[in-house]
């Protein structure tokens, strides 16, 4: 019987280990450091920072794990998965140099053009004086972006002829670098692969809600809901996103010696123009991860161990109901969330982030604090079960959206 260890806290890890605990070949799934919510899928916590790579892989070595899956882009930026590697590990996720695609959204955009795959008209700057006079040339909206991670909260999209000065001014100054982007109108969507060399599998297409409120409006976080599959992404759509996006990725990473066994997601955008790439991240999404992994059918650690040994996987997935999930965010996320908020009793169907434990009590300790996640036969049935449910928890001190699913139910409507 095989040992797992998960790297992250979240509720992304949170869904990761519990897939792993239905594993018949799993005996023990370790999740460092994990969160105290976790605990209810018998998952057990390891007090050990997902950055202090030096006691993950002495942990490793003392427990003899089989697996090691690393959740978050923080610890794969850094190189996690080299150093455990290194230690004679078993890990799935990209080392620290194809972690760049992530980690580094010039180099990013600059593997797309080499490689031919669409994206936005894109420059990068370090200089103030340069920036604007690059932005006076573009018209609005544009896009700015901070070059680095920022937990999905690092885009500012610019309408205002008079914000973009000290916009630009401001980014530069916390982070260094920036990228002046084209904007791109259309409906995004989420396609992640599993990776294993050169060999892929393709995840079901997933639609996030990045905006903190109603209608995608507000600042943006690090996703409010999700759910899939996503009806108006069509065969003929995916066929054409793995014909103009996933095979040059694929072909692009296999020539430049950046292949490796772990995730690929692929942030894209169905214009007028055609499918157009957002960003890569190479780690699962939240909370697109919530209502992917639910729907897997097959065993995820011999997945999982198949990618890591460059073979391909059977992946099963469901085909008969539609998942969807709501974010449960502390009041004032994304900006300052209010922490130490005790959580009311909750339903099986969660999979907790930030979240503390006093004397078995939970309480909030960060922005989002949980997913609820349900499913049924059609989209409308899932969201009404999910927000049936909301409702009946006193969730008063608490924030959350009410329209997760709403792109395909107003579609369906017309």
């Amino acid at each position: 019987m095989a040992n797992v260890l998960v790297i992250g806290s979240g509720a992304r890890e949170h869904t990761i280990a519990a897939t792993f605990m239905k594993s018949p070949q799993v005996e023990n799934v370790y999740c460092a450091p994990g969160n105290p919510g976790m605990k209810k899928d018998g998952i057990h916590l390891v007090a050990i920072d997902e950055t202090d790579f030096q006691k993950l892989g002495d942990f490793a070595e003392s427990h003899q794990i089989d697996l090691a899956f690393v959740g978050p882009e923080v610890p794969l930026a850094m190189g996690a998965v080299d150093t455990l590697q290194k230690r004679g590990l078993k890990v799935f996720g990209p080392g620290q140099a194809s972690a760049c695609l992530e980690s580094d959204k010039t180099f990013a955009k600059r593997f797309m053009k080499r490689n031919g795959i669409p994206t936005a008209d894109f420059e990068t700057f370090t200089d103030y004086d340069k920036a604007a006079a690059y932005a006076e040339t573009l018209s609005l909206p544009l896009v700015v972006k901070e070059n680095g991670l920022a937990a999905g909260k690092g885009v500012t999209i610019v309408t205002q002829r008079a914000d973009v000065n000290p916009l630009l001014r401001s980014e530069l100054e916390k982070s260094g670098e920036i990228l002046i982007e084209q904007y791109l109108e259309g409906e995004e969507f989420s396609l992640m692969l599993f990776v294993g060399g050169d060999k892929r599998v393709i995840l079901p297409i997933s639609q996030d809600h990045k905006k903190i409120h109603e209608g995608e409006t507000g600042p943006n976080t690090g996703g409010m809901g999700a759910y899939s599959p996503v009806p108006h992404i069509t065969d003929d759509v995916l066929q054409e996103t793995i014909k103009t996006v996933v095979d040059p990725t694929m072909a692009g990473l296999k020539n430049e010696g950046l292949e490796f066994a772990g995730t690929i997601y692929i942030g894209c955008m169905l214009t007028n123009d055609g499918i157009k790439v957002i960003e890569y991240n190479v780690r699962l999404g939240d909370p697109e991860t919530q209502v992917l992994l639910p729907q897997l059918k097959s065993d995820f650690y011999q997945v999982i161990m198949d990618l890591v040994d460059h073979q391909l996987p059977d992946m099963q997935w469901q085909d008969s109901d539609y998942y969807l999930g709501v974010v449960v965010a502390a009041p004032g996320y994304p900006q300052a969330p209010q922490q130490d908020i005790p959580l009311p009793a909750l339903p099986d169907n969660i999979f907790y982030a930030g979240v503390t434990s006093d004397n078995d009590k939970l309480f909030s300790s960060g922005g989002r604090i949980f997913t609820i996640v349900d499913h049924a036969p059609t989209l409308q049935a899932a969201q009404d079960k999910v927000y049936a449910e909301l409702a009946k928890i006193n969730l008063s001190d608490f924030y959350y959206r009410k329209d997760i699913g709403f792109r395909d139910l107003e579609k369906s409507r017309v």
